[in-house]
């Protein structure tokens, strides 16, 4: 669990992003990240109330790739409480397959969403031909079977966090000014989160560290929810806006540069917030390392670079009326894509629960991944 208090002072009282209360028929509570810092609501989904999970995860009350992939499998779990009495073995894998399509359309770039989708639908599976044999069938076992799955889900997300925070603790020097961008904490998966975890365990090193935080345009969930999170944790953390950037990297204030991502590609090509790839670039410039963390389920292999990502573009008002003030005249052309690719060469290593894969290549890759190595007629 996270150790984050609600009153906005580090305190005893244990918060997780997202939970599941019950059995097959409970119900999955998560915070609305949409409305930090200045207030905490968490929301409930049960009844078979789909259409909830997935305007949860389209408009970012839950975001974060790995929060995403948890959000998704249990968001299957409540899709098929309406059909937990069904005697019709077709009519439930109907409603089921109905289900994961559904979800898949929330965020299109997360890949941790259709790996989570996918785990449901095998888990699925396996029970059903265990049922074949029997010649039994009963919706309520399947049902009961893919929430065990998504606690699994659930649960290694929360190792895996602990792992990359170790894995990527001694790049960290004492003393050090680390810059992120976006927000990959414990809001963002199951506990410390991503990049903010290599932070957390540099802090519990006794690492006298300072975490500078990009705003992060147009939705803000550097200055809204890393800078809320590290305050948390007692880490010395200072908001500056995107445009800053070059300016703190010059002045000498940043030593390290770690981030998040939401899909990476088999050379190392790494999708994650709009903005990341500008930082990469002044990092590469001011000669300074910077860092992707992310679990082996971030990385699609299929892909063989990141030019195959697919990036979502999300509504303009998030731009034109970001949090219900108008700042843009109306009538003006708005590009508002969500995420942006950093190649892998502006990457100085990629901390995973395994270890740090440096120099980022796809050798490197499938190699930490125990992966192997794809033939000439799948690369071409």
């Amino acid at each position: 669990m996270l150790g984050f208090s609600v009153n906005g002072t580090k305190g005893n009282m244990q918060i997780e992003t997202l939970s599941w209360k019950g059995e097959a028929e409970g119900t999955l509570e998560m915070i609305d990240q949409t409305l930090l810092p200045t207030q905490f609501k968490t929301l409930g989904f049960s009844g078979g109330n789909l259409e909830g999970v997935w305007e949860a995860i389209h408009s970012l009350r839950v975001r974060g790739a790995p929060a995403i992939g948890i959000a998704a499998a249990y968001g299957v779990c409540i899709g098929l409480q309406s059909v937990l009495d069904e005697t019709d073995e077709a009519a439930f894998f109907k409603r089921l397959d109905e289900v994961a399509t559904s979800l898949a359309g929330s965020r299109p770039t997360a890949v941790n969403l259709f790996w989570a989708l996918d785990r449901m639908r095998k888990a699925a599976g396996e029970t059903r031909r265990l049922m074949d044999e029997t010649g039994t069938f009963s919706a309520r076992e399947v049902a009961t079977r893919m929430l065990a799955e998504a606690r699994a889900i659930h649960e290694e997300d929360r190792r895996i966090c602990h792992a990359i925070g170790k894995s990527g603790e001694p790049l960290i020097p004492d003393g050090a000014g680390v810059l992120t961008h976006c927000n990959a904490g414990g809001l963002a998966t199951s506990e410390y989160g991503t990049a903010l975890a290599v932070f957390a365990c540099a802090h519990e090193a006794g690492k006298n560290i300072r975490v500078y935080a990009d705003e992060t345009r147009p939705l803000l969930q550097g200055a809204r929810l890393t800078a809320w999170e590290m305050l948390q944790r007692g880490i010395p953390v200072t908001v500056i806006c995107d445009s800053m950037a070059a300016q703190v990297m010059r002045e000498g204030k940043v030593q390290a540069v770690v981030v998040g991502a939401d899909r990476i590609a088999a050379n190392g090509d790494t999708a994650n917030k709009i903005g990341t790839y500008g930082v990469a670039c002044l990092a590469h410039l001011h000669g300074i390392p910077f860092y992707v963390a992310a679990p082996k389920s971030t990385f699609d292999l299929t892909l063989a670079t990141g030019d195959a990502i697919p990036i979502e573009q999300r509504n303009p008002e998030e731009v034109t009326r970001g949090f219900g003030r108008q700042t843009v005249p109306d009538g003006v052309d708005v590009y508002n894509p969500a995420f942006d690719v950093t190649p892998a060469k502006y990457i100085k290593g990629i901390i995973t629960e395994f270890g740090v894969v440096s120099p980022v290549t796809e050798e490197n890759i499938r190699a930490m991944l125990g992966k192997p190595a794809a033939s000439k007629e799948t690369q071409g």
